[in-house]
């Protein structure tokens, strides 16, 4: 009777967990509290905003709380002997389809970038509200716009096409400045996760940390300077595609950076406390598996969005 319930396999059979409902009543939460909160800067009463932000707040700090709890338990479980082999190339399979689905998102992006810098006069039909409320569109009532009424019908926009009560647009960035300095600033990063990896497989525990330590200072330059080149960007996210494709793109880079950064500093703290080992550190390769799909990113956006559709810079 002893060897029932002994575990003849190398599988992890998770313990019942209350996290995943606390994290989708948190999410839930968040996304009322957002809704309330977006319909308020449509115009409704201050209080209503007021309302909620508090909601969305508590929602997110909900989901923090969840986040922590939850990998709490999942280092409790490595620790405890339960991610076998097995166990551990199962994760790995999951950290490569989660990166697989980033790269469709960042597809999305590039997909507009490209769309709009190829076509830059393509006509489209335009979107009329018919009386019974429907949206038609049409080409006999209004006829066809012009991506060209936009922006000019050129890539970049030229800096006296664009209307400065629809935003303003002065010129591009020059990609040879502070964007190729980001651009080895994120490359250098690159190559010190590596180091710090490869540390860890010698177990070699002085160059892990240091390795770690570069990594998240170069990351944390890294967004210092894109918020620096934010602020003194030519060009507004409103009133033209280039604008809204450029902050988009990149800004959602930048959050991944800001992501990958924070998770690489709490495999510092973990590698300081001697939670890896040479033979059990998925934590660590997933975070740097993430940090180095975030350099491929990066080097896409560097060359598709700065270089190649670089234009006029703007003056300083």
């Amino acid at each position: 009777m002893a060897d029932t319930h002994a575990k003849h396999h190398d599988y992890h059979l998770v313990n019942p967990s209350p996290w995943p409902a606390v994290g989708a009543t948190a999410a839930f939460i968040t996304a009322v509290g957002l809704i309330i909160w977006m319909r308020s800067m449509g115009g409704a009463p201050g209080l209503f905003g007021l309302r909620g932000a508090s909601v969305f707040l508590v929602g997110v700090l909900g989901l923090l709380f969840t986040v922590f709890m939850w990998w709490r338990d999942v280092i409790k479980e490595a620790h405890g002997g339960d991610h076998t082999p097995v166990v551990q190339l199962h994760l790995r399979y999951g950290m490569i389809l989660f990166i697989a689905s980033e790269v469709m998102f960042f597809v999305a992006w590039f997909w507009a970038y490209f769309d709009a810098a190829l076509y830059p006069a393509a006509i489209h039909p335009i979107d009329v509200v018919t009386p019974d409320g429907a949206v038609e569109a049409t080409k006999e009532v209004v006829g066809m716009v012009k991506r060209d009424e936009i922006f000019g019908g050129h890539w970049p926009p030229k800096p006296a096409e664009i209307a400065e009560t629809n935003g303003y647009f002065h010129g591009t960035f020059d990609p040879w400045g502070l964007p190729l300095v980001n651009t080895l600033i994120l490359l250098t990063s690159g190559t010190t996760v590596t180091w710090a990896h490869h540390a860890l497989l010698e177990n070699n525990r002085k160059g892990l940390v240091w390795g770690l330590v570069l990594t998240v200072i170069l990351g944390i330059l890294f967004t210092t300077c894109q918020a620096y080149e934010y602020i003194h960007a030519g060009f507004s996210y409103a009133g033209h595609t280039y604008g809204s494709t450029f902050f988009m793109a990149t800004g959602f880079h930048g959050a991944h950076v800001i992501i990958g950064t924070l998770f690489l500093t709490v495999c510092l703290f973990r590698a300081l406390a001697g939670d890896f080992t040479p033979k059990q550190h998925f934590g660590f390769e997933a975070a740097a598996w993430y940090w180095h799909f975030v350099d491929v990113v990066w080097l896409f956006l560097f060359m598709c969005i700065y270089v190649w559709g670089a234009g006029v810079p703007a003056p300083h």
